[in-house]
């Protein structure tokens, strides 16, 4: 079964803020202590990756990348890490758009909540130096 996509078409503003209402609910939902991290890892949001984040991790559609962690793991940081950049997670709207749109072309509220939950439990994970088959493990893969 084929979903359909939100192809190359920019989002428009009630799409945006609809995402970002339903983020804000997603990372108020969060436990403390996760909040808390996202006080030292900002979260980021675009529509979509450019060419650049997509050849550094190695995908080849922008609707395929809901996220990316961007920085140095806590399981890997030693003093040696002094003066990098600050890590950061960055939320694709249109990657979790199109996860979330069902084959008729609706984005059901639930489902567009689960997927950006599932996106910024799985970039936290990096943080904490969880690989992609940990998180696939998990369910947040």
């Amino acid at each position: 079964m084929e979903r359909a996509t939100l192809g190359v078409f920019p989002l428009n503003p009630r799409l945006r803020h609809r995402f970002d209402a339903l983020l804000e609910q997603v990372l108020a939902g969060l436990p403390e202590e996760l909040r808390k991290l996202l006080d030292e890892v900002p979260v980021v949001v675009e529509d979509e990756p450019c060419e650049e984040v997509l050849d550094d991790v190695g995908v080849e559609e922008d609707d395929d990348l809901f996220g990316v962690h961007r920085g140095i793991p806590l399981t890997e940081r030693s003093v040696e890490h002094s003066g990098t950049l600050p890590e950061t997670i960055t939320i694709y709207r249109r990657g979790i758009l199109d996860a979330a749109t069902d084959r008729r072309g609706r984005i059901h509220d639930d489902a567009l909540r689960r997927q950006i939950r599932i996106t910024v439990l799985h970039e936290i994970g990096h943080h904490f130096g969880l690989k992609e088959e940990d998180l696939r493990r998990l369910g947040y893969g």
